[in-house]
């Protein structure tokens, strides 16, 4: 069966094609992770917070409801555009279509991931992975699976750390994808997008964020806290990830 994930349900409905599969042929997998108070943010910023705004029975007798959420731009399942670490590259408005939609791949690495919260995707882990399942398509978006997705929303055992604020920074463990292995998928692969099951592309520990600025500076846009990766093949499947459309955003949930 062919599988088609999506990063929000807004294009459910429309006619949007897995392969040479409808959806209502194939199978379909809400990579996102839904937004609440409990939802993971990075350490110094603002998390989700929803205000009831109205919730019950109008004087005009039918029922009514309405809330106001605020929340920072980088947290839950969310994408990173390349204007936040690359400066005139793309806001999360301007990230093309074309780069948010098409045939993915998911590269597991959770047998080493789990065993080292500070370790890096390394071009060795997508060779031995073409071993098995074949060249990594050119102009396909790269999905990461470490197994750290099992433990959001718990901060502790996701982040490394449960505490917030700029001292948290350097209590932060999980892993991320090494700048070389990016570089490696931009030359030799074309990637349209990469994303993975932890709150940042670059491991918990990087402090130059090199990962972020080696796609950003070629308009890569990135995935983070991703859900669900569990259900997904290696190959054979569509994501559509379209998020939301900020003038200016440097993410969008």
């Amino acid at each position: 069966m062919k599988v088609l994930s999506i990063f929000t349900r807004f294009l459910i409905s429309c006619s949007i094609f897995a392969q040479d599969q409808s959806i209502a042929e194939g199978k379909i997998i809400d990579l996102t992770h839904s937004f609440s108070e409990e939802s993971v943010y990075w350490v110094t910023a603002k998390e989700f917070q929803l205000e009831e705004v109205a919730n019950g029975r109008t004087d005009a007798g039918f029922y009514y409801s309405a809330n106001n959420f605020s929340t920072a731009e980088h947290g839950g399942t969310h994408i990173d555009a390349p204007i936040h670490f690359a400066e005139n590259k793309q806001s999360v408005d301007l990230i093309p279509l074309e780069s948010l939609i098409g045939p993915a791949v998911k590269i597991n690495v959770q047998e080493k991931a789990m065993k080292d919260p500070d370790y890096l995707i390394s071009i060795e882990d997508l060779e031995k992975w073409e071993s098995i399942n074949g060249k990594i398509p050119t102009q396909s978006i790269i999905l990461f699976q470490t197994g750290y997705g099992k433990f959001y929303p718990d901060a502790k055992k996701y982040l490394g750390t449960d505490q917030r604020g700029p001292d948290a920074v350097k209590e932060l463990h999980f892993p991320g994808l090494s700048a070389d292995a990016a570089n490696w998928l931009i030359e030799n692969r074309k990637i349209k997008a990469v994303g993975l099951d932890t709150a940042s592309i670059d491991r918990g520990q990087s402090s130059n964020f090199a990962t972020h600025v080696a796609l950003m500076t070629r308009n890569i846009p990135a995935f983070e806290n991703v859900a669900n990766l569990d259900d997904l093949p290696e190959t054979g499947f569509q994501v559509i990830a379209l998020a939301m459309k900020i003038k200016g955003g440097s993410c969008g949930p």
